[in-house]
C-alpha cells in the first residue's frame, strides 16, 4: 500500500512540474498559484482516494485468506476421518486373519497329534511284518535247503537265461520287422514317385520323313548330274534318300542335331523354289543358326523348369541337343526332365538334398548329345563333359554311377538309378516297354485266374491295381482274405514291377426273385 501512495504522490509531483513550467511559459504566476493548489486539492484528493481503495483491497484479503484456511482445514479433518476409517478398517482384518490362524494352528496341532498315534502304529506293524518275513525266509530256506544267496544266484541264472532268449526272438522278429518296412517304404516312396509324374514322349527315329509337294521337285533336288544331292550331302553330312515313296524325301544320320538343321534347311529350299550348290550352302548356313538358337533355349527352358539358374553355357547347349536325340523312341531332354523330377520327389521323402538330385538327374544322359562324337559309355562321357566345366564331384559320380560303370556308393547315386528306370520302364515310356507293359497285365490276370474259385479278373490303372472276382458259393469271406494275400505274394515273386500292385477279390452274391 505504501508503495501504491508512493507511486500516486510521485505521479501528483509530476503533474503539479508540468504545470508549473507551463504557468512559468506563460509568466502567470497568478494562474500557476490557483493551479498549484488546485492540483494541491486534486493530489489529496486522488490520496484519499488511494488509501481508501487500498483498505477495502486490504480488507477483501484477509476475508479470501480467511476462507481459504477454512477450506483447507474442512479438508484435513475429512482427510483424517477416511484415514482414520481405512485404519480401523485394517484393524479389523487383521484380528479376524489373526483369528483364522489360530484356528488353523489349533487344527494342524490336533491333526500332528494324530499322525504321530498313526506314526506309532504303522513302526509296530513294520516291525511284525519285519519279524514275519524273517520267520518266512528261514522256513522257505529250510525247506528248499538253499540258503537266501543260493536261491538269488538261481533265480538270477533263470531269468538270465529267459531273457537271453527273449531278446534274440525281440531282436529277429523287429530285424524281420524293419526290413519289411524298409521294403514297403521304399515301394511306397517310388510308387508316390511314378504317379506323380505323367509325361508323354515323342517317338523319334534315326531318320525324318519330309514331304514335298509334288514329285517333280525329286529331279530339282537331285540336280544335273546328281550335283545338288552330293553338296547338300556333303554340307550337311545328311544322307538324302530319294526313292519311289510319293511326294516324300527321307533324311538319314545318327547325329540328331544335324539331321534336324538338313530338315529346316531342304524345307526352306523347297519354299523357296531355287535349288543350286550357291544357295543350298546359303539355306543350310541360315539353317545351322535358327536350330543352334532352338538348342540354346530348349537348353534353358530345362535348366529353367528344374530350377537350376548356374549352369555353364556348354552345358546347357549341351542339353539343349538332347532335345533331338531319342532312346528308344524316348525323347532324352524330355526323360532327362523326367528323372530330375522323380529323383526329386524321392529326395524329399528321404529327406536328403533335392537341388543335388535334381541337378545330377537333369544331366546324367548329357553324354548321348555328343557319344556319336566321342568313344565309350555315355554315363562317362557325360561325366567328364560335368567335371571340365567345374560340377560339383558327387554331381558328376552321380553321373558316371547310373548304369553301373563305377560302384555307385551315395545315397545321391542310387536315386539316379531308380529314377533313370522308372522313368525308361514306366507304360508307355518307350516302344520296347509297351509291349513289356501288355505282357505284365496279362501276367497280372494268368497268376489271379490260376487260382481255384476265381471266375474273372481285370488288371487296372496301368497295371497297379487287381480286381479278382471270385465263386461266391466256392469262397467264403474268410477264404477272399487268404486269396488275395496268396494273389500278392505270388506277384510278388513271380514278376517283376514298378511300384506296388493293390488286390482286390470282389465276392458278390445274388439272390433274385420276381413278384407277379
Amino acid at each position: 500500500m505504501e508503495i501504491v501512495i508512493g507511486l500516486i504522490c510521485l505521479l501528483v509531483g509530476a503533474g503539479v512540474a508540468v504545470i508549473v513550467m507551463r504557468s512559468a511559459k506563460t509568466g502567470s504566476i497568478r494562474e500557476a498559484d490557483l493551479k498549484v493548489q488546485a492540483a494541491q486539492s486534486e493530489a489529496e484528493q486522488v490520496v484519499h482516494d488511494a488509501q481508501r481503495q487500498a483498505d477495502t483491497l486490504k480488507k477483501e484479503a484477509l476475508l479470501e485468506a480467511k476462507e481459504e484456511i477454512l477450506k483447507n482445514r474442512q479438508a484435513a479433518e475429512e482427510e483424517n476421518r477416511q484415514r482414520k476409517h481405512e485404519i480401523h478398517t485394517l484393524e479389523q482384518r487383521v484380528m479376524q486373519r489373526e483369528e483364522t490362524l489360530d484356528r488353523r494352528n489349533s487344527a494342524l496341532d490336533k491333526r500332528e497329534h494324530q499322525l504321530s498315534a498313526q506314526q506309532g502304529s504303522l513302526d509296530r506293524k513294520a516291525q511284525e511284518i519285519d519279524q514275519l518275513y524273517t520267520k518266512q525266509l528261514s522256513e522257505l530256506e529250510r525247506i528248499a535247503e538253499l540258503s537266501r544267496d543260493e536261491a538269488h544266484r538261481e533265480l538270477l541264472d533263470t531269468v538270465r537265461s529267459e531273457v537271453t532268449h527273449k531278446a534274440a526272438t525281440i531282436i529277429r522278429e523287429s530285424e524281420q520287422r524293419v526290413r519289411a518296412e524298409v521294403q514297403k517304404t521304399a515301394q511306397e516312396i517310388i510308387s508316390i514317385a511314378i504317379q506323380r509324374t505323367a509325361s508323354d514322349h515323342t517317338a523319334e527315329l534315326t531318320v525324318t520323313s519330309v514331304h514335298i509337294p509334288s514329285d517333280d521337285l525329286k529331279g530339282r533336288i537331285i540336280g544335273r548330274e546328281g550335283r545338288n544331292i552330293r553338296t547338300f550331302e556333303q554340307i550337311s553330312g545328311v544322307n538324302l534318300v530319294i526313292d519311289d515313296t510319293p511326294e516324300t524325301v527321307v533324311l538319314s544320320s545318327f547325329d540328331p542335331v544335324r539331321r534336324e538343321t538338313a530338315r529346316v534347311a531342304l524345307e526352306n529350299l523347297i519354299a523357296d523354289g531355287r535349288i543350286h550348290p550357291a544357295r543350298i550352302e546359303e539355306m543350310y548356313q541360315k539353317a545351322a543358326s535358327l536350330v543352334a538358337e532352338r538348342v540354346q533355349e530348349a537348353g534353358e527352358q530345362a535348366a529353367f523348369d528344374c530350377g537350376i539358374h548356374d549352369l555353364h553355357p556348354e552345358i546347357i547347349k549341351t542339353l539343349g541337343a538332347l532335345r533331338y536325340r531319342t532312346s528308344y523312341g524316348q525323347n532324352v531332354l524330355r526323360h532327362s526332365m523326367e528323372v530330375a523330377e522323380l529323383a526329386a520327389i524321392m529326395a524329399t521323402e528321404l529327406k536328403v538334398d533335392i537341388h543335388a538330385a535334381k541337378r545330377a538327374g537333369l544331366l546324367h544322359d548329357l553324354g548321348k548329345a555328343i557319344d556319336h562324337e566321342v568313344e565309350g559309355p555315355h554315363a562317362v562321357i557325360g561325366a567328364e563333359l560335368c567335371r571340365r566345366y567345374g560340377e560339383k564331384p558327387h554331381i558328376v559320380h552321380a553321373i558316371e554311377a547310373h548304369h553301373g560303370d563305377i560302384e555307385p556308393n551315395t545315397v545321391l547315386d542310387i536315386l539316379v538309378q531308380a529314377a533313370d528306370a522308372i522313368s525308361a520302364s514306366r507304360p508307355g515310356a518307350r516302344r520296347e516297354s509297351a509291349e513289356n507293359y501288355i505282357k505284365r497285365l496279362e501276367k497280372l490276370e494268368f497268376i489271379a485266374n490260376s487260382h481255384d474259385g476265381v471266375d474273372r479278373t481285370y488288371a487296372m490303372q496301368a497295371g497297379r491295381e487287381v480286381h479278382v472276382m471270385v465263386q461266391p458259393d466256392k469262397i467264403s469271406d474268410a477264404d477272399s482274405a487268404v486269396l488275395a494275400h496268396d494273389i500278392a505274394r505270388q506277384i510278388e515273386d513271380e514278376m517283376e514291377y514298378p511300384g506296388q500292385v493293390r488286390v482286390v477279390v470282389i465276392r458278390e452274391s445274388r439272390a433274385t426273385d420276381i413278384a407277379k
